[in-house]
């Protein structure tokens, strides 16, 4: 179900509240989307991003669920949730690297999965296994320099910079 105005214009001027740096105003604008709506993946995906310019992770941790549950086609809500999952308090790498890694046999070619499984397993002190992830998501993204730029400005693969810089 696509969403119409006045929703769609709602939704529309909370990401450009969020372009601009107000989560504030975002909020203000999401608030304005009926409550039949905010449900809605598209909205999901709003609030979620309003959460975390917040860092509020435990309602993004809740959104990122829902939007799992209701689109689980979608690979943003697999991304999302073990972005939140690694943040909240009873969270961490471990859980985030578990929620995200059956999502790779989903989307396989979805290259920020593969890219934050790298920076997961790098994390972990797994430079091999992360390597490989990192060349999965290059692979994936069809752009070798694209990720290796985010690879490069990526404290989570510090540890495989001196590779990257060779590609």
């Amino acid at each position: 179900m696509d969403l119409e105005p006045p929703d769609s214009h709602h939704l529309r001027a909370a990401w450009g509240w969020l372009e601009l740096g107000n989560a504030a105003e975002a909020g203000e604008e999401i608030a304005r989307i009926r409550p039949a709506f905010l449900n809605h993946a598209d909205v999901l995906q709003a609030r979620w991003a309003i959460c975390v310019a917040g860092l509020r992770w435990e309602p993004a941790l809740e959104i990122a669920e829902t939007l799992v549950r209701i689109e689980p086609k979608r690979p943003a809500g697999w991304l999302y949730r073990a972005y939140a999952l690694r943040r909240v308090k009873s969270g961490g790498l471990q859980l985030a690297w578990a929620a995200l890694r059956p999502a790779f046999d989903q989307f396989p070619t979805e290259p920020l999965i593969s890219y934050n499984l790298s920076c997961y397993a790098a994390q972990f002190g797994r430079l091999d296994e992360a390597w490989d992830w990192l060349h999965r998501a290059m692979e994936a993204a069809g752009d070798i320099q694209k990720i290796k730029q985010l690879a490069m400005a990526d404290l989570d693969l510090q540890a495989l910079w001196p590779r990257v810089r060779e590609l």
